[in-house]
This record gives structure tokens, sequence and C-alpha cells, in this order.
């Protein structure tokens, strides 16, 4: 009897729930773009900012009133929806994604904030977890802006090579 690959859960499903992760369904747009668009083997997935499962923003502003720690537990919240988004762009099979090509990430910060890059290795060193050194490193940027959609603390996107 021949079992649909659907009903089995991907070797990087695996993977994250023995990170005690839990992938969030792939939000809808909150306006008028897609959620991720695929030109050939690349999915180009839109910015994900951190909500979390009772729909609460993270909001705050890194360097004024928001802490690194709490600034990491943002991004790794966003690296969480883009692994959703991926799930979606690859038919439910996240073992499609070849390899995390870059990573683009957004720290709401005050203007004497410069720890953007440690605040966006939350999202980086998650990937790394959860799909392996080969696949999940990446190339990236991490920049400080005025502000974020929602008054979130981070929003950050990314390019993946897909099968």
């Amino acid at each position: 009897m021949r079992v649909s690959s659907r009903l089995l859960a991907s070797a990087v499903d695996k993977r994250a729930a023995e990170l005690g992760l839990k992938i969030p369904a792939a939000a809808a747009p909150a306006a008028n773009y897609l959620p991720w668009v695929r030109s050939g083997n690349l999915v180009y997935i839109s910015g994900q900012i951190p909500k979390t499962e009772q729909n609460e923003l993270l909001k705050g502003k890194l360097g004024q009133g928001c802490s690194l720690d709490e600034g990491k537990a943002a991004a790794r919240l966003c690296c969480l929806h883009l692994v959703g988004q991926m799930k979606v762009a690859c038919g439910g099979d996240l073992d499609k994604v070849k390899k995390i090509v870059r990573v683009e990430g957004f720290v709401n910060s005050s203007d004497d904030f410069g720890d953007h890059p440690a605040i966006i290795n939350g999202c980086s060193d998650l990937l790394v977890d959860i799909f392996g050194a080969e696949v999940g490193a990446h190339s990236r940027f991490a920049v400080g802006c005025n502000s974020l959609p929602f008054g979130v603390a981070v929003e950050i996107g990314a390019i993946v090579e897909v099968e």
C-alpha cells in the first residue's frame, strides 16, 4: 500500500518538533501584496512580523524600552513565520527547501542603537537550527529603521531556493 507523502512529516518538520518549535500557519498579507512569489527555483518571501499564537504583536523600539532578548525573541518569531510561508511555497514539504539564500532584517530602533546584527541573529541562528548549516546558513542584512508597521520590533523577509 502506498502512503501519500503529504501525510508524512518532512525531516525538517521533525527537526523543528524536536526543538520544541511550532511552525505557524502562513499569515495572509495585511495589504495589496503577495506573501511570497516564486520565480524559477527562488521564492521571495515578504517581510514577516512577530505575531504570537494569541494574535499579539511583539512591539517596541530597540534601544528605547525594548531589550536585546525581547528583540531576539521577535526575530525568532519572524523566522517561524518565514518557515510557515516556505512550507506553503513548497506544497507542504519543507524538505524541498534547498538553501536559505538571503535574510533581510529590519530592526525598529533608536538613533543610537547599534546591535542590529545581534537581533537578527535570533532569526539566523534558528534557521540553521531548523534546516542545518548546509541549507540554513545564508547571506543577510540587518538594518535599523525609525519605525516598522504596527510598531513591531522586527520585520524579516527572505529569499529561498527550492526544488
